[in-house]
């Protein structure tokens, strides 16, 4: 894609806005607990050591703790509002909170999982080949990423959707516009990134899909 965005940038828009949306945070996403639930309902039983990218205030963690009583999870999210209300939760002590950029913090190795819900559709695909690459090399022999995430219904939407960002990113009325790729090439970039499996899978929502693959 031509004219390829700034991520410096685009993780300040980002930061900006979800500080500003942290207090009804909850509200609209609590809309979307199905889809996050099917987090948790794909992880294998045993698993202990977690990454969570983009984990806002923490409700993907609310199933998981459930079934994962004594899990650890290291959630990297972009805002301080957001973690501030994850870490008012009552599993905040099994929970390390990163305030920081997907490309700059180091994500640390051997995880059993790596997931993230509704956080990962602001990227160009050589971008998340460079993220999803990180993510591989952070998960311990078998591990899984799980990404349940907004998708265009095919690549022309997809590119649709990056040049109209680019036309109005600057608009004060568009402060948060999204980008999401198609399942393709979600799906070829998981497997340029070096994993053996990957699966997408329907989720409750027509514009959402669930990709998992394992390392």
């Amino acid at each position: 894609m031509a004219e390829h965005m700034n991520l410096t940038e685009r993780a300040e828009d980002m930061r900006g806005f979800f500080e500003r949306k942290a207090d009804g945070y909850d509200d609209v996403h609590f809309a979307f607990m199905e889809t996050k639930r099917l987090l948790t309902e794909y992880l294998r039983d045993g698993t202990s050591r977690i990454l969570d990218l983009g984990g806002g205030t923490g409700l993907e963690l609310i199933p998981l703790f459930e079934r994962f009583p004594d899990a650890r999870v290291t959630v990297v999210d972009l805002s301080p509002a957001m973690l501030g209300a994850l870490m008012k939760r009552p599993f905040a002590d099994r929970v390390t909170a990163v305030c920081g950029d997907f490309f700059e913090v180091d994500f640390g190795m051997n995880f059993d999982a790596v997931i993230s819900t509704s956080a990962l559709h602001h990227f160009e695909p050589e971008d998340k080949r460079v993220l999803y690459r990180k993510v591989y090399d952070c998960l311990a022999p078998g591990g899984l990423f799980l990404n349940a995430d907004k998708i265009s219904v095919n690549r022309q939407a997809e590119a649709d959707a990056f040049a109209y960002y680019r036309t109005h990113r600057d608009n004060p009325d568009c402060a948060h516009i999204d980008t999401p790729l198609a399942p393709s090439t979600e799906a070829e970039i998981l497997e340029n990134a070096g994993f053996a499996r990957i699966e997408v899978r329907l989720t409750d929502r027509d514009n959402y899909r669930l990709f998992l693959a394992e390392k």
